[in-house]
């Protein structure tokens, strides 16, 4: 859905899920370089100190619900998330 921000410019409105695959995707191209089982524990690792609960839990679901968007190391990142 396309609105105007206060400034008249176009916004483009995001769900949450939709931030938060975005945000693991980033992560997870952080860590891309390094070798594929590095990356996908660095990625859970970051993913677990630094996200909020609520938000491990969503995207955790999100996954659950197929994944939609997630790059692959990003999506083994979020599937080795203990809680």
């Amino acid at each position: 859905m396309n609105d105007l921000d206060p400034a008249g410019e176009p916004h483009i409105t995001t769900t949450t899920e939709e931030r938060l695959v975005y945000m693991a995707n980033q992560i997870a191209r952080f860590f891309a370089s390094q070798p594929h089982e590095a990356a996908v524990a660095g990625a859970a690792k970051h993913l677990a100190d630094f996200w909020d609960p609520s938000m491990r839990q969503r995207i955790r679901a999100h996954l659950a619900g197929g994944g939609e968007g997630l790059n692959p190391i990003a999506r083994e990142a979020v599937a080795a998330l203990k809680r």
